[in-house]
């Protein structure tokens, strides 16, 4: 018989990297259990995607530092945040940090996508994932995905990053165009994390995606016949633990320590 082909997103991959029970119960637990309300660092980071998203789909004439910033007023989401003046704080700090960002982005250099699905295949592999944006320079693909996190991403996060890796392979597949560099472009500091693939190093990636698509394809094939009984999900308990959306459903990840307020990784907000 075929192999049957493991079909997963970059992300899936490093949730079961990261934790074996999160994965258990963000994948496969049916019903799923709930996740806890979004964290307000998620409202900033989704809101600041959809305003870079959607400059795009305004008229070239009428893509301006100050559309971008008021993309980010309508798509501001007020979750997570202690109180409203916090909110309103955040956002007045998103909308500068768009605003100082596409002054430096030419409004008339279309992309050649937009939050672009794309998707690879491999003798065990079945990926599918999403890049935030996908350039066209000197007659290359460009991965870049944005990031407004805490702190700035490093070269060397971008070079060892496997869904970046992933997304240049896959776009140089669909595309049938070179697609090694790949970009982290950092909101707050106005940073570019970057790194030049090879051919090589992009088939090592591809080569460790399915050595962990390989372990989860077996930890699945034990749940569908044993479900939660299964003991090929053991919750790895980190400091990250604190963070997690499901720690509700797992006691190993409450003895970990107090869960992290929904604000806790903002910038300044909590020591």
């Amino acid at each position: 018989m075929p192999l049957r082909l493991f079909r997963a997103s970059p992300s899936r991959l490093l949730a079961w990297m990261d934790c074996p029970r999160r994965y258990r119960l963000q994948y496969l637990d049916r019903p799923g259990p709930r996740a806890r309300p979004q964290r307000a660092h998620t409202s900033v980071g989704v809101a600041v995607h959809n305003a870079l998203r959607d400059w795009w789909d305004l008229a070239p004439e009428r893509r301006t530092a100050a559309a971008g910033a008021e993309l980010v007023r309508t798509s501001w989401i007020d979750l997570g945040f202690r109180d409203p003046d916090q909110s309103q704080r955040w956002r007045a700090r998103a909308q500068e940090q768009v605003t100082t960002y596409l002054q430096g982005v030419d409004p008339h250099r279309q992309p050649l996508g937009i939050e672009r699905t794309v998707s690879l295949k491999t003798e065990r592999l079945a990926l599918q994932g999403r890049i935030d944006r996908l350039d066209e320079r000197d007659g290359e693909l460009v991965v870049v995905d944005y990031k407004t996190s805490r702190v700035a991403p490093t070269d060397d996060e971008a070079r060892t990053s496997l869904p970046l890796a992933l997304y240049a392979a896959a776009a140089w597949k669909m595309f049938r165009r070179r697609c090694v560099r790949v970009e982290l472009h950092h909101l707050p500091t106005g940073t570019v994390a970057a790194h030049e693939h090879t051919g090589e190093s992009l088939k090592r990636k591809i080569d460790e995606a399915e050595s962990i698509a390989r372990d989860a394809q077996r930890a699945e094939a034990d749940y569908a016949e044993v479900g939660v009984d299964s003991g090929r999900f053991p919750a790895n308990v980190t400091p990250l633990c604190q963070w997690c959306d499901f720690r509700a459903h797992c006691p190993a990840g409450q003895a970990a320590g107090p869960e992290k307020s929904d604000w806790a990784a903002l910038d300044g907000e909590e020591p």
